[in-house]
């Protein structure tokens, strides 16, 4: 069944690389995501286990945190914990949630992958007020941080040939920076708040996942003189 992608190619003829194209190694991006702000936090690194992420994570969610009051006025701890469990309704796995818990401060939405279940990780965010949710396996188009990749490595990457792996983390962190200075909110497109909305409500569906802007991305030139070759070139 045909899906949307970047390009179109005949049959037996998929796309190839360039003669510039060498393969010099790979990097990871550590990336954070607040849709509501479209703001993003980035990290290049040459490896993602769990002695680089954890640290990586706590650092920015303690600072994400930071603002946010960490004690709110006395609750019934019921209250409390009717917050945090119903993000857990319908889990077939949910996890252990501790007896004390805080105020919930933060939903975090990440991959199901089993460094994100370690247990003093899990044990350090719901102490912090973070309710961890993981996405289903083979679900990570629910997860909006892959819309924001998409659009940071098509900034920073199309129509460049990267040298290193040190150079491409280089260009995702430079764009990312100017990603923040106007960022642009993402909001959540599923078939619970397409039934809600209105229909003249604009919308502008984002790839990678669910994700979904009221304004349109801004393309950059050589992104849409490439499409438009590609358009020329499966034009039948």
């Amino acid at each position: 069944m045909p899906h949307p992608g970047a390009s179109w190619h005949p049959r037996e003829h998929p796309a190839k690389q360039t003669h510039e194209y060498i393969r010099g190694g790979t990097t990871k991006i550590l990336t954070l995501f607040h849709p509501a702000t479209g703001q993003v936090r980035l990290q290049p690194a040459a490896r993602c286990t769990n002695a680089v992420l954890h640290p990586w994570l706590c650092e920015h969610l303690s600072a994400i945190l930071k603002p946010v009051p960490a004690s709110a006025p006395a609750r019934d701890p019921a209250v409390t914990r009717a917050a945090w469990t119903m993000w857990q309704v319908g889990l077939t796995m949910p996890f252990t949630l501790p007896h004390d818990l805080p105020p919930l401060r933060l939903l975090l939405v990440w991959d199901n992958l089993a460094g994100h279940k370690t247990p003093d990780l899990v044990r350090w965010l719901c102490a912090q007020g973070v309710m961890p949710l993981y996405t289903p396996v083979g679900g990570s188009w629910l997860n909006m941080a892959e819309s924001i990749e998409r659009v940071l490595k098509r900034r920073a990457l199309d129509g460049q040939h990267p040298h290193s792996p040190e150079e491409i983390g280089t260009w995702f962190d430079q764009t990312a920076r100017g990603w923040n200075e106007q960022p642009t909110p993402f909001v959540w497109n599923g078939k619970r708040r397409q039934r809600r909305r209105s229909s003249g409500e604009p919308i502008h569906r984002l790839g990678g996942s669910g994700a979904c802007t009221h304004k349109p991305l801004k393309r950059s030139r050589s992104a849409r003189a490439d499409k438009c070759q590609s358009s020329q070139q499966v034009t039948h």
